[in-house]
């Protein structure tokens, strides 16, 4: 009860519009799709309109385009109004920003791991309908934002910011993981027995699972929800995330500057919130318009990630909301043969290959140094078998323009930030 006063207490106090919001969503929910593309189109001409009119940056673009706001008559002529990128939005930002008029702004950056953060100001409706999307994915759980719940997330060692983050965690009722000794996990394990949910990045829920399922003290929990957010969930995490917190880790897809773009139902689907986001895809990238960012317009927005839509897949759920049936991973940097180039989601289909053609998943880190030669970093120690299956597969692709090699039992995480399936240290061309 206490942390049910503490969380509405500081809702008044940071957004009193979430309740609003979460109620509307929750409404939304049985809407159908002609609805729901009917609210879109409306809100799409509204923050058009919206960037027109104070957003300099976008009144050039397009005026540039020969494009009015005017021009956007039905949803599909969002296709008419210009893509833009991270570098225009940094590059810009001054020109986008807008913070006149507005009783409060909150400030958000991007976690910077594709390069430069981009640092802005989100309007309250932004940061309300944000966090009310998120509410409602919780709700499909059963899962109550009060709720006592563990955390996987980066912090830091100074001592002051240690401790605002303790008391921030007990405010909003969660313990998170401050050391991956295993005593540190142990003490987890304790709490996590009460707990109702469970969330934070994918790749340390699975780290800590495989280090909980191979402990000689196993625990059985009563979690709602395991949740990843802000990184890939690979389908092998799930086995041993199922084994030691009972449930199999769902997903929650968005970015600091997009918010919640969709998140996973039980029925094991991710439900576009079309209510506050329009996705496209093209050429198998995403493209994103956050229909509420009026302080800082995100319109058509190449958010870098890889992702596979499902206009057509009905779902058990009932809800109407668009599908996406897969994020595949980042558009990211490209790997350096002695003669070509290659994306690096070629990692995405080679592993998938290994599971596809020869039952194997493997847990792996590529790491680029100088063009032409490729190291391959694996979780998993290495039969001859298992490597030869995999430099087949490697062959495949990049045929004899990459010098491999493969390391068994050799994959290293970082705690403190995000895990990347391919890093590249060569000095982009």
């Amino acid at each position: 009860m206490l942390h049910k006063i503490l969380y509405y207490f500081g809702v008044r106090l940071r957004s009193p519009e979430i309740i609003g919001k979460y109620k509307f969503l929750k409404a939304s929910e049985s809407w159908s799709l002609k609805e729901l593309e009917k609210y879109q189109l409306q809100e799409l001409k509204r923050i058009v309109t919206k960037a027109y009119e104070s957003s300099n940056f976008y009144k050039k673009l397009y005026d540039d385009a020969g494009i009015k706001p005017t021009d956007i008559t039905k949803l599909e002529d969002i296709i008419k109004l210009p893509i833009v990128n991270k570098k225009d939005l940094l590059n810009n930002n001054s020109e986008i920003q807008n913070t006149k008029g507005y009783r409060k702004l909150f400030y958000s950056e991007t976690s910077g791991s594709t390069g430069e953060p981009l640092e802005l100001y989100r309007n309250s409706a932004w940061d309300a309908t944000a966090r009310a999307s998120q509410l409602r994915g919780y709700s499909w759980y059963g899962v109550k934002p009060w709720d006592n719940n563990g955390y996987f997330w980066g912090f830091s060692f100074d001592i002051k910011k240690k401790i605002k983050t303790k008391v921030l965690d007990y405010l909003l009722n969660r313990f998170r993981l401050f050391s991956y000794t295993d005593d540190g996990i142990n003490e987890f394990q304790k709490k996590l027995k009460n707990a109702v949910f469970l969330e934070g990045y994918s790749s340390m829920a699975y780290e800590v699972a495989k280090k909980i399922n191979k402990s000689s003290n196993m625990s059985t929990f009563n979690l709602k929800m395991v949740k990843g957010t802000s990184e890939k969930i690979h389908d092998y995490y799930q086995e041993e995330i199922i084994k030691a917190f009972g449930k199999k880790m769902i997903s929650e897809y968005g970015s600091a500057e997009t918010g919640i773009i969709a998140f996973e139902c039980p029925f094991g689907n991710m439900h576009v919130a079309m209510e506050g986001v329009i996705v496209e895809e093209e050429n198998g990238e995403i493209i994103v318009t956050n229909l509420v960012s009026d302080s800082f317009p995100i319109i058509r927005y190449r958010l870098g990630d890889m992702v596979s839509l499902d206009l057509l897949k009905k779902c058990n759920c009932g809800m109407h909301h668009q599908i996406i049936s897969e994020v595949l991973g980042r558009v990211g940097k490209v790997i350096y043969g002695k003669n070509e180039i290659y994306p690096s989601l070629t990692f995405y289909y080679i592993f998938k290959n290994m599971v596809m053609k020869h039952g194997i998943s493997l847990n792996y880190q590529a790491v680029q140094d100088e063009v032409g030669k490729l190291v391959i970093n694996l979780e998993q120690d290495l039969s001859n078998e298992i490597k030869e299956n995999l430099l087949v597969e490697c062959r495949n692709y990049f045929n004899d323009d990459l010098d491999l090699i493969i390391n068994g039992d050799n994959l290293k995480r970082n705690y403190d930030s995000k895990f990347k399936d391919f890093i590249s240290n060569v000095k982009e061309e």
